[in-house]
């Protein structure tokens, strides 16, 4: 049973899909693909927030999950209380009678694994992902970069094609060419605040053939080299995006639409940061709701 305030926590976790850069499940999503993404979307959110360490105050979650909540703030922990809580999640969908998770969010993927038959890894990457940010603070080279998001990032769209039925291996790339550049581009959006948890996500290389320090990345505003090197990246971002693009050709239907706006989240991302002078100090580079709707129309047309 979820109680009231259960509920609310969940609530304003899935509430936090109106602040990214691309639509998470729309209203014109049938009515079963909209609960399991949204589903997905809660878990994929929570275990961020745990890794980020931006769970709601007062211990709420590591009760949910078993621990007490003087454990909320050992990241570690609750990765570790998070990911035996997801196993709980695939003992009771092969096993009704087996002991179900304890958080909601987690009992809310149950209808999800079952109706769509996923499997673990891509759930468990994402922990993963979670846990190296508490071990690894700086990438040296951008295949470093690309290794990360192979765990962060790409299975999400992975979850979308198990979700719609949609899943070939040529989709699988196209996919993973467009959440890597996803995951680039926020990292652009998010220097600064990356670089107060103690973490960057520029390829050291990259910095240093910019000149870039990180003293540089801890001004104001962006001086002419952190511009040039976020310029760099934001082109690499493109280019992948580009490369998955057709990914949106290859559907058909209303999910061909809510790709072109993940795709068009990413390319008006790309076009705020440019449009910025790629200064992403100077407080947070958003992209305008008007662009992701233009971006999403040209890769339809």
């Amino acid at each position: 049973m979820v109680t009231a305030g259960a509920q609310g926590h969940v609530s304003a976790v899935l509430d936090k899909a109106t602040r990214e850069n691309f639509p998470v499940a729309p209203r014109f999503l049938p009515r079963v693909w909209r609960e399991d993404l949204l589903a997905v979307y809660g878990y994929a959110r929570l275990v961020d927030d745990i890794g980020d360490g931006d769970l709601a105050p007062g211990g709420a979650d590591a009760r949910l999950l078993g621990l007490d909540a003087q454990w909320s703030d050992d990241r570690l922990a609750m990765l570790d209380a998070f990911e035996a809580d997801l196993q709980r999640v695939f003992d009771v969908a092969d096993d009704g009678a087996a002991e179900g998770p304890r958080h909601p969010l987690l009992r809310a993927l149950i209808p999800a694994v079952r109706r769509c038959s996923l499997t673990p890894d891509p759930f468990l990457a994402l922990i993963e992902a979670n846990r190296q940010d508490q071990r690894v603070r700086r990438y040296q080279s951008w295949g470093e970069l690309i290794g990360y998001c192979q765990l962060s990032a790409n299975p999400v769209g992975r979850l979308v094609l198990a979700v719609t039925g949609t899943s070939t291996p040529e989709r699988v790339r196209r996919s993973d060419a467009v959440c890597t550049a996803l995951q680039i581009v926020e990292h652009l959006q998010d220097v600064a605040e990356d670089l107060g948890r103690g973490r960057i996500y520029l390829p050291a290389e990259d910095m240093a053939r910019f000149a870039v320090s990180e003293t540089d990345l801890a001004a104001p505003t962006a001086g002419a080299a952190v511009r040039t090197l976020v310029a760099y990246e934001a082109e690499r971002a493109r280019a992948l995006l580009a490369e998955g693009t057709p990914l949106v050709a290859s559907v058909r239907g209303r999910l061909r639409l809510l790709l072109a706006g993940f795709v068009g989240g990413g390319r008006a991302t790309v076009h705020a940061l440019r449009t910025a002078g790629y200064d992403v100090l100077n407080g947070p580079v958003k992209p305008a709701k008007l662009r992701l709707l233009r971006e999403a129309g040209a890769i339809l047309r």
